[in-house]
């Protein structure tokens, strides 16, 4: 037996020495040549949401009105009380980049400090949260998929200071019928370190309760009686800041 598998190892060995390399090459298809970004500028093949000019990719998500948050002379835009906004189109799967700066006034403690959120298809929200020495629940802190997945580490920057999220949203999959076939995932980077790594989401978001699964259930923390497929940022009311908002359809 010990002589047959060297004879065996040997032969394998053999052949694949003697095997054309051109055999496993793969020429189709061809990647799409994009133009990756330089100096906080977006890739070639990005949507851009938000480029410091104007709001007009967004829409107040409760009244439907033109988006009217602030929009300031660095470029930037900051929450304004008015209730959150939201994309006028629908995204499916996306890399999706935002930068976000909490006040450097510190007021208020906890939940209560620097409250924002990033939600997927009205749905599934990505936590922003002034977590520089503030505790609070692990899960609902800064980068984590609120009150489902507690972040890897905590990669805040103190207060006043902009920070970026690059997040890779792959959307969950229905059948005919509305049943979930197949968890979305998220995969986060916090200021370009991995806090959650392709973790599957349980369901919706929800404030109270457990999460909701399947096309037509709907998360009672946000407004809306079907799926929407837009992205939203919430009015906590904490004048939070944002730029450089863009996506790449996955």
């Amino acid at each position: 037996m010990k002589y047959l598998f060297l004879i065996l190892s040997t032969s394998l060995v053999f052949a694949q020495k003697t095997m054309d390399p051109k055999l496993t090459e793969v020429w189709e298809p061809t990647p799409e040549l994009v133009t990756p970004g330089d100096n906080q500028q977006p890739p070639s093949d990005a949507v851009v949401l938000f480029d410091g000019k104007n709001l007009s990719k967004w829409i107040n998500a409760y009244t439907g009105k033109p988006a009217d948050w602030t929009i300031n002379s660095d470029g930037s835009l900051t929450v304004k009380p008015d209730g959150g906004i939201q994309t006028k189109d629908e995204f499916g799967s996306v890399q999706f980049h935002i930068e976000w700066r909490t006040p450097k006034e510190i007021k208020g403690e906890g939940q209560g400090r620097g409250n924002s959120g990033i939600t997927f298809q009205r749905r599934f929200e990505i936590q922003i949260l002034d977590s520089y020495k503030n505790p609070t629940y692990p899960n609902g802190q800064a980068a984590s998929l609120y009150k489902q997945y507690i972040p890897l580490v905590n990669a805040s920057r103190p207060p006043g200071v902009w920070q970026e999220y690059d997040i890779v949203f792959i959307e969950p999959e229905y059948d005919q019928d509305g049943k979930q076939i197949k968890a979305g995932t998220f995969t986060v980077f916090h200021n370009g370190v991995l806090v959650l790594n392709n973790v599957e989401i349980l369901g919706t978001t929800e404030f109270r309760g457990n999460p909701k699964v399947g096309r037509d259930e709907i998360s009672s923390y946000m407004p809306g009686k079907s799926l929407k497929k837009n992205i939203y940022i919430q009015d906590h009311g904490n004048p939070v800041s944002f730029r450089n908002i863009w996506l790449r359809r996955l």
